[in-house]
């Protein structure tokens, strides 16, 4: 019976790597945004100089919403790959990013809605840019689902200190623990050696 339970067990482990091709989706969607990243670019710089402020101001937001969303995509891959496929072993080296290794699976999803919310600020304001073209229902939309990510975002900000607050407070209680355990024990141990031998 547990040569069965280890055989599943370790099936059940290594199925992690099924993971890995989403990932590596993923890193292709990245290469899809630089294409059309350097599209748009191209195609922006001949007209620069007779565009207006705003025309100029539309498509610089463009490209930060696709660089915003090559961001949130590289989070998930190098975030996602460590969290639940493997670790990657580069630890020396000069230019990995300082949160690698040290972002747990709620620290992700603060990150994720950060990224989610600043793209939903970027669609929202190139709205107002345009609002002769939006119906107020429509502009009312989008403000509702922006709110919405805030909302949710600052919920889960809540919901993860509250966890981490508890948890710190259990740590702490059994550290407490622990130092009283000691401190009985020691005194324990003074107590018989101060006893006269009989």
């Amino acid at each position: 019976m547990n040569k069965i339970e280890d055989r599943l067990e370790d099936w059940l482990f290594k199925s992690r790597w099924l993971l890995a091709p989403f990932y590596g989706g993923l890193v292709a969607g990245i290469v899809v945004l630089l294409i059309k990243f350097t599209q748009e670019f191209i195609a922006f710089i001949p007209g620069v100089l007779d565009a207006s402020i705003k025309d100029v101001m539309m498509q610089l937001l463009l490209l930060v919403d696709l660089t915003l969303l090559s961001n949130l995509l590289l989070i998930i891959v190098f975030s996602g790959y460590e969290t639940f496929v493997s670790k990657i072993n580069n630890l020396e080296h000069e230019d990995r990013p300082s949160w690698m290794g040290h972002v747990d699976f709620s620290q992700l999803k603060i990150k994720l809605f950060g990224s989610i919310v600043a793209i939903s600020g970027i669609e929202l304001l190139k709205a107002f840019m345009m609002v002769e073209k939006y119906t107020d229902r429509e502009l009312g939309w989008l403000v509702g689902i922006h709110l919405t990510f805030i909302v949710s975002g600052l919920l889960f900000a809540v919901m993860d200190k509250i966890s981490a607050t508890a948890k710190k407070t259990e740590v702490e209680a059994h550290i407490v623990e622990a130092h009283t355990q000691i401190e009985h024990s020691s005194s324990s141990h003074l107590e018989e050696t101060k006893r006269p031998s009989e």
